[in-house]
């Protein structure tokens, strides 16, 4: 399940504009070329969704997201359509 949730949010987040790096595990890292990875965390935390970010080198503009259930995860892409990158 937790493959299959993985896999469709990858997608979703690259049809808007995200690089997602290739992830066997139970999270991605994604970051979009367009937008500062700190603030982004920022305006998703403002909307009660939380992702991990770490103000690390190599790292500094990508976004930890735990994968979630298939709801969860629809509403961190719906957020970001249409609240953040609208």
């Amino acid at each position: 399940k937790v493959i299959l949730s993985r896999d469709k949010l990858v997608a979703d987040l690259e049809a808007i504009g995200f690089k997602v790096l290739p992830s066997k595990a139970n999270f991605i890292f994604a970051s979009l070329p367009s937008k500062d990875a700190g603030e982004l965390a920022q305006a998703l935390r403002e909307r009660g969704i939380i992702v991990r970010y770490f103000n690390k080198p190599r790292i500094n503009q990508f976004l930890r997201i735990t994968i979630g259930t298939d709801e969860q995860n629809q509403r961190l892409v719906d957020t970001l359509k249409q609240d953040i990158l609208s």
